[in-house]
C-alpha cells in the first residue's frame, strides 16, 4: 500500500512539474512575441520619422511642389538642424522626451543623410542614433534605406517603396539587449499624392529580419503584409511567423481594427495578447 501511495504520489508530481513547464514554455513565448512586437514598433516609428525628414528635404514647404497646407509629423518638442555639404543633405533630428501621435516616448538623437539629387530613380537615405531612446529603450546602429518609385504586385501605380536595411541594438531598461539583422520593406500604398500630409498615408510592410534574444535567437517572417494606417497607432491587420528552437508560432494583428491586440498561436493554442500602448 506505500509503495502504492509512493508511486500514485511520484506520478502526480511529474504531472504538476510538466504542467507548469509547459505553462512556463507558453508563457515564454509570449514574452518573446511582446519584445518582438516592440522592437517592431520601434523600426516602425524610426522608418517614419526618416520617410518625413526626406519628404521634407526633397519638397519643402513653400517649394511649389505641392500645394496642400503642411501638416508636420515630428512633434512641436522636436529640433531639427539641417547642414547641405557639396551634394550631401543631413537633418539631424533632436527628441527632449517628445510624445509621438501614437504615444510613444522618444529621447535622444537621429541624424539622417542622403543625395541632393532628387531626380535619381533610387535614393539612399543613411541613419543614425545618438544616445536615443524609445520608451526608455536606447537605441543604437547605424544603417541605410533604400527609397524607389515603382510598380510593384500590391499596386500597379507607381509609389514610394522603401526597403529598410535592419542591424540595431535595443538595451531594455531592465538590462536585457536584443540584437536584430535584417530587412524591412515598406510600400505607400496610400497618401503619396499629398506630400506634406501624414495622416492619410497607409503602408504595406513586408520583410524577415533574425533577432538575438538573451536566451538565444528568433526568425520572423511577415507571411501577410501588414497593413499600417497613420490614423491608427497600432498594425491594423498581417500575419507574422516567429521561429523559436525549431517551433513555428505565429502573430496574427486582425482583420483591419484599430486595436493593440493580436493572436498569438503557439503548440495548437491560441490566445489574445496586448501590444504596445
Amino acid at each position: 500500500m506505500n509503495s502504492k501511495k509512493i508511486i500514485l504520489g511520484t506520478i502526480l508530481s511529474l504531472a504538476m512539474l510538466t504542467s507548469c513547464s509547459k505553462d512556463d514554455n507558453e508563457n515564454s513565448f509570449v514574452s518573446d512575441a511582446k519584445v518582438n512586437a516592440t522592437i517592431d514598433g520601434i523600426n516602425e516609428d524610426v522608418f517614419k520619422i526618416i520617410d518625413d525628414q526626406f519628404n521634407e528635404q526633397a519638397n519643402p514647404v513653400g517649394s511649389g511642389k505641392s500645394t496642400e497646407v503642411a501638416n508636420p509629423y515630428l512633434p512641436s518638442c522636436a529640433t531639427v538642424n539641417t547642414i547641405v555639404t557639396g551634394s550631401t543633405w543631413t537633418r539631424t533630428v533632436v527628441f527632449d522626451n517628445c510624445t509621438l501621435q501614437n504615444g510613444n516616448v522618444l529621447d535622444g538623437t537621429i541624424i539622417i543623410s542622403g543625395s541632393t539629387n532628387f531626380d535619381t530613380p533610387s535614393q539612399t537615405i543613411s541613419y543614425t542614433f545618438e544616445n536615443f531612446h524609445h520608451n526608455n529603450i536606447l537605441i543604437e546602429g547605424n544603417r541605410t534605406v533604400l527609397r524607389t518609385i515603382q510598380s510593384t504586385e500590391a499596386l500597379s501605380t507607381p509609389h514610394p517603396v522603401a526597403n529598410m536595411d535592419i542591424d540595431m541594438t535595443a538595451t531594455f531598461p531592465n538590462g536585457n539587449v536584443y540584437h536584430r539583422v535584417g530587412n524591412r520593406i515598406r510600400e505607400m500604398i496610400e497618401g503619396y499624392q499629398t506630400i506634406h500630409v501624414w495622416i492619410d498615408n497607409v503602408f504595406l510592410v513586408t520583410g524577415n529580419w533574425t533577432t538575438t534574444f538573451p536566451q538565444g535567437t528568433r526568425t520572423t517572417t511577415i507571411t501577410t503584409p501588414l497593413r499600417v494606417e497613420m490614423t491608427c497607432p497600432h498594425i491594423v491587420s498581417g500575419v507574422l511567423s516567429i521561429v523559436r528552437n525549431d517551433n513555428t508560432s505565429t502573430l496574427d494583428f486582425g482583420n483591419g481594427e484599430c486595436d493593440n491586440e493580436a493572436t498569438f498561436t503557439s503548440n495548437g493554442n491560441t490566445m489574445t495578447i496586448i501590444l504596445g500602448n
